[in-house]
Formats: structure tokens, sequence, C-alpha cells
């Protein structure tokens, strides 16, 4: 595992640095930039193997949904990529360098943002302090202005209020979940990892979220790791399906691929393979293939 790098990130994935995505069935005809290559992820807890020999990649551009049933690793491979955990061996390189093991700060500042499955945000802070307090922590460098910047344009885009003064109190699930992403995007990913962001929503609130997690590809060329239960919801959106259970990579591929994979019926989908089924195919026919 290589040393934690001395340096700074880089060029940050700021709004002005990100150019306007063609849709993916536009754009997928051509091979796109490798943004993640995760190589032989292993982590243990004592006698316990959490994580055991995943690897996977993620084009730029790309959405890529993580499934799988509860305890089968996926949590703990966004604590490894967001640098919470450290792996106990394995690769992770990011934009061609290797961030394995690096902390939390100097992840972010390289470009990777998370969302949390469950919102907590600062209650004694307003809604724009909170995102601009995350926009400040992920630049990397000291600047107010440019993270009062990143929070207008992160809290326009999620269409949450830029009123300075309006209070996080008055927020549902749906706002509570807009506002994780705002957090997130203040900090000007390249990467985001999007942690059960439909949990506590009805249906019209899931849709919109789904498609406000596309329209940050779409726009802001952000490539985008999701994690969810939801099935019907994440089959119409994302590009590729990655299954987990018991700690291990079990299938991968389109959509329409995962959903009919025997194996994932058997120890995820069970009853729900069939309008998982329905929804990967109708992803399929959106996308022209």
């Amino acid at each position: 595992m290589a040393q934690e790098p001395g340096a700074a990130r880089g060029r940050a994935a700021t709004a002005e640095g990100h150019h306007l995505q063609q849709p993916v069935a536009q754009h997928a005809k051509r091979r796109r930039p490798l943004v993640l290559e995760v190589s032989g992820l292993v982590k243990r807890f004592g006698g316990f193997t959490a994580v055991n020999n995943v690897s996977f990649r993620v084009d730029q551009g790309e959405i890529l949904g993580l499934i799988g049933p509860n305890g089968s690793g996926k949590s703990t491979i966004f604590n490894m990529l967001s640098g919470t955990l450290a792996p106990t061996s394995g690769s992770i390189l990011f934009a061609g360098h290797e961030i394995a093991g690096l902390a939390p700060h100097r992840i972010i500042n390289r470009g990777i943002g998370r969302t949390f499955q469950i919102p907590r945000p600062f209650r004694r802070l307003t809604i724009f302090e909170n995102v601009a307090l995350a926009g400040f922590y992920g630049q990397g460098r000291h600047s107010r202005i440019k993270a009062e910047e990143a929070a207008e344009r992160s809290l326009a885009m999620v269409g949450l209020p830029t009123d300075r003064h309006a209070s996080v109190d008055g927020l549902g699930a749906a706002g509570l979940k807009k506002l994780e992403l705002a957090k997130a995007l203040a900090t000007a990913p390249k990467l985001l990892l999007a942690d059960e962001s439909l949990g506590g929503l009805d249906e019209t609130e899931m849709d919109q979220a789904a498609d406000m997690l596309r329209n940050i590809r779409d726009e802001l060329g952000i490539t985008i790791i999701w994690v969810e239960h939801i099935m019907g919801v994440l089959m119409r959106v994302v590009d590729r399906v990655m299954v987990l259970d018991h700690g291990e990579k079990i299938s991968e591929g389109l959509p329409s691929q995962v959903a009919g994979d025997p194996r994932v019926i058997e120890v995820y989908l069970g009853t729900d393979a069939e309008t998982t089924q329905a929804a990967a195919a109708e992803a399929r026919r959106r996308a022209g293939g």
C-alpha cells in the first residue's frame, strides 16, 4: 500500500471546471477515461472479513449502482473509498493515484465527495452555513468567499433556498436528503459516493431524487457510485450494477443482465425480481439498447 503523499490535492473539480456531459446513450459509444480502479480490496475486523478481494472500475461520467443485502460490505467499501477505514490490503487508484489508507480530508481534497444514509446537519447552523462549511472543508484551502460561492451553486442545484437565514429545522426527509447532497457537491467532487439517497422518501420524492443524481452527472460531469435498496428506481438510472454478498462481488454488468442473474435473484432480489427486471428493461429501451 502506498504511503500517504505529502502533496495536497491538485486542481479541484470546481463548478467552473465542470463541463456539461452528453447523456449516456450518446457518449457511451466511445471509451471514457478511467476515474476509479479498485483491485483486490480486503477489509478484516479481527477474524471477520467484511470485504474479500473485491475489484472493479468506474469510468468518467458513469453511474454505478452498488447493491446487496444488509451486511454485504457496501458501507465498508464506501468507508474505504472515503478514507474512514483503511483497507487491510488492496489498491484504490483514483485519477491514477493511489489513495488507499489516506486520511478523509486528503481524499475529499483530491475530489471524492460522499453523502450519508442518515443526514446529521448542524442544527445550530443555517442551511447555507451547513453547506458553506462543507465547501470550506472540501476545498483544501481556506477561502470563505469560495466556500460561500460553492454553497450557493450547490443549493441551487438541489433546489434548496440560498437564503442565508433559512433554518434546518424546517426541512423534512426530502429536504434533509437534498441538504446532504448539497454539502457533498460543495466540496467540488469528481466522484460522488451517494449512500441510500432514497431512504425515507415517498414515490414522487424518490423519482425526483433519482432525476437529481442523473442531472448531477449530465450537467456537472460528476461520476457517481450509488448504494441503494430501492431497485425499481435505481435500475432506471444507473449505467452498470455491481452486487455484493457476504463481502464478495457476485455479479456485475448492465442493469438488465444483473436483474436476470439467478444468483442475484436468489440472494437479494427475491420477490422483487420481476419489478427490477421491468425497470432495467425500461432503462435499456430509453437508452436505445
